[in-house]
């Protein structure tokens, strides 16, 4: 149940106040206090330090003996299985911490294309949430001081970029994730190997090519730039990405694919040239989506433990709301190889 504020709540200084304070107008500083990045940065300090100075109260307060109960959950979106199983995981460490979880698909682009939306961050304070975790995030700068302004704590899950220092991360060893695939297919005699990545600059993205490129080291094997691939995490990237390697004068006999959202499109590029998983090629992916399952030949891939993830950041979210901070920054959980039928020795004389 969300709590409503005490209406018997000693009134601070308006927002009128500290706009003379600082020196700037009303709506300014109404921009300041509700996280508006459209605001030079001398004035936002400007601002913040006012807010500050006079003790204004950015948030609605509660009854100090009931605590807050309430959480947000804020995901990129809600039409996928990976936010399924961040859910679940969520859900119930919520129910045994006695919990209640608002999830807002809040960081969609927005109709100009050029900034993530900010309906999660306009109700945030209206309903009076502890804390807030954030799955698979790209927030701004303005958004990460609007929540330290604010002293609300937060968690990250799996962040897509390397988070301010001090920020608080739950993710999955991804560097480990990609030896691990790289070293199976190693193992299987392959030695044309490559990787089709999610976009450059997402952390796990690169963490998994970087694993990807310390197991071929290790065998001693040349790396070939043709055979490492950028692109998104979409089906349709990946689908086009695994078209360009067949067209090399020398395309792989195995790939390992960033996640099993794009491994599906590199099996429908592979079917549509006429080859087969894996007489023809061997495939691996990561994530072990229920897709990965249901894919036939069924996925090879690497497990990341989604559910176990989430539940540990809501647990360090319940810890920071209790006033402790956790000691190291990032927490990461292990990966594991699920083999399936994807994978196999590369086959003499197969048709790439």
């Amino acid at each position: 149940m969300v709590r409503t504020a005490s209406p018997n709540v000693t009134a601070g200084p308006t927002l009128a106040v500290v706009a003379r304070e600082a020196g700037v107008s009303v709506p300014t500083a109404s921009k300041v206090v509700n996280g508006r990045e459209d605001v030079a940065p001398e004035t936002r300090r400007r601002v913040t330090e006012a807010l500050d100075r006079l003790g204004y109260v950015r948030r609605p307060r509660f009854d100090a003996s009931k605590p807050p109960r309430l959480v947000d959950l804020v995901v990129h979106s809600l039409d996928s299985s990976w936010s399924g199983a961040v859910l679940h995981g969520v859900e119930q460490a919520a129910h045994e911490a006695g919990l209640d979880v608002v999830v807002s698909a809040g960081l969609g682009r927005s109709a100009r294309g050029d900034r993530p939306q900010r309906g999660w961050l306009d109700k945030l304070t209206t309903r009076g949430s502890a804390g807030v975790l954030f799955n698979l995030a790209e927030l701004t700068d303005s958004q990460y001081a609007w929540l330290e302004q604010h002293r609300i704590p937060y968690v990250m899950i799996d962040p897509a970029h390397e988070p301010p220092p001090g920020a608080v991360s739950v993710g999955a060893a991804n560097w480990q994730g990609g030896v691990s695939a790289t070293e199976h297919l190693l193992a299987l005699g392959h030695e044309r190997i490559a990787v089709v990545a999610g976009r450059r600059r997402k952390q796990c993205s690169n963490a998994r090519v970087a694993g990807y490129r310390s197991a071929l080291a290790a065998a001693g094997l040349p790396q070939r730039p043709e055979y490492i691939r950028y692109g998104s995490f979409e089906e349709a990237t990946a689908r086009q990405r695994m078209r360009e390697l067949l067209d090399l004068p020398e395309p792989p006999t195995a790939v390992f694919v960033c996640s099993d959202h794009m491994a599906l499109g590199v099996y429908e590029a592979l079917s549509q040239a006429g080859l087969r998983v894996p007489d023809d090629i061997s495939v691996v992916g990561f994530d072990d989506l229920p897709e990965s399952r249901w894919a036939s030949p069924g996925l090879t891939t690497v497990r990341q433990p989604l559910g176990e993830m989430a539940a540990t950041a809501l647990r360090l979210l319940v810890r920071m709301m209790d006033g402790e901070h956790p000691e190291g920054t990032r927490t990461e959980l292990s990966t594991r190889l699920v083999v399936r039928a994807s994978t196999a020795a590369p086959r003499v004389g197969a048709r790439v």
